[in-house]
């Protein structure tokens, strides 16, 4: 047999990055603005922010995702109520199927969330710049990166404009047999275990514990955690609960005791070190910081 090759169409090709951030900002966080040639988007991951795009002014939640075309005007803002916590990614791109994404609000689903944790990981693990520095202009490679790992950033960059573009293009036609990266049960039952951890955020947490309140099996819970977070569920639950004390940090509205009160840590010692632990940083330490970043922003 003759076999003969076909070159696979792209229709939206990344090439160079410019930027990649995950802020975690005060709960008064202003930025100024700015215009650049290239295409920007930002996500709101926790809390809420108003965002300035050439003359109009919208009011962004948890989950949605807004574009900026190249040399459009555009500012951030906190609301003064709840700390943000942004996903905020810059790259060049000519492809023609780019337009779609002008003047656009979008919201992301599991599918973009996770293309998003991905992306914010590989790009720890490979530029040695702080994601969290609003003023880092150039990504600065990592002597010994992991094996390809930009090239999963770029596919997984453009994973999450594809499946945008599917989902609210009504223009892009979708065959009813396609099937999204997780399967739709494991999708809900990741989705209802995790708003059950946020519901006893203030308690310890057990693995039994998890299984007994769900109805669920210990190996079909370690499972979809692995699958969905890439961790273990308990792991899942420690992480959540020193992301939920960072913001109330950022919040300003509790001192340190109370956050450990209102997490349900045995004491604030076990809190300090938990923090520690998974941050890198004592809670005074990250109040330094985030409140250093947040005070050169302003400046």
């Amino acid at each position: 047999m003759a076999y003969e090759s076909i070159t696979l169409n792209q229709e939206i090709i990344i090439d160079n990055i410019v930027s990649i951030h995950y802020f975690e900002y005060m709960s008064d966080f202003s930025f100024e603005g700015e215009s650049h040639d290239f295409w920007e988007f930002l996500c709101v991951d926790k809390g809420a922010v108003n965002v300035v795009a050439d003359t109009t002014t919208y009011t962004l939640n948890k989950g949605d995702i807004i574009f900026h075309k190249p040399n459009e005007f555009h500012n951030v803002k906190a609301n003064n109520i709840i700390a943000p916590n942004l996903v905020v990614i810059a790259f060049e791109c000519t492809s023609p199927a780019m337009d779609f994404f002008k003047n656009k609000i979008l919201r992301v689903g599991q599918t973009e969330q996770t293309l998003l944790a991905q992306i914010i990981k590989e790009a720890r693990e490979t530029f040695s710049c702080r994601l969290d520095d609003p003023y880092c202009e150039k990504l600065t490679r990592k002597e010994c990166p992991p094996f390809a790992s930009e090239q999963l950033i770029k596919m997984y960059l453009q994973q999450v404009l594809v499946h945008l573009k599917r989902t609210y293009d009504v223009e892009t036609p979708v065959s009813p047999c396609t099937q999204t990266f997780q399967n739709k049960a494991a999708d809900e039952l990741f989705n209802k275990i995790v708003a059950y951890m946020e519901e006893n955020m203030n308690s310890q947490m057990s693995i039994d514990q998890i299984c007994h309140d769900n109805l669920v099996s210990r190996s079909i819970l370690q499972k979809i955690f692995k699958q969905h977070a890439n961790c273990g569920p308990i792991d899942y639950f420690s992480n959540m609960k020193i992301s939920a004390a960072k913001q109330m940090i950022r919040n300003r509205h509790m001192n340190f005791t109370q956050i450990a009160d209102n997490l349900g840590y045995a004491s604030i010692h076990y809190f300090s070190r938990q923090f520690k632990k998974i941050t890198g940083m004592s809670p005074s330490e990250y109040a330094a910081s985030i409140k250093s970043l947040s005070e050169n922003v302003h400046s």
